[in-house]
């Protein structure tokens, strides 16, 4: 029991990251790109994608069931940098990270999923 304690604890102390990530369709290169308040969500996302019941974007779903995980890669592409000051708005900042990612990527059309 003492390994579970340890374990449950060392979750309780990991940080809580938010930031940008895309998934990559390694077959024909198109990506999704989104932003979340925690990236332990990618492996929900993951599940989701996996047991068919990912909702947000009904075609990288349909693309996931068609070509299989293995033709899918994720990737972290920027960590939001955290702040002290008292102004600092997360939700904002997280909001125009994910805006620089899809502005220099521009992930829509053939080019990837987001509308």
């Amino acid at each position: 029991m003492d390994r579970k304690k340890q374990l449950k604890q060392q979750y309780k102390e990991t940080s809580v990251e938010a930031g940008v990530f895309q998934i990559k369709n390694t077959i024909n290169n198109k990506i999704y790109l989104s932003k979340t308040k925690n990236f332990k969500t990618l492996n929900g996302i993951k599940f989701m994608l996996e047991t068919n019941g990912y909702t947000p974007n009904k075609e990288l779903q349909k693309e996931w069931n068609e070509y299989g995980k293995d033709a899918f890669t994720f990737e972290i592409l920027e960590s939001l940098k955290t702040s002290d000051d008292p102004y600092y708005n997360e939700k904002e900042a997280l909001a125009a990270l994910e805006e620089k990612w899809l502005e220099t990527l521009q992930p829509y059309g053939e080019r990837g999923y987001n509308k």
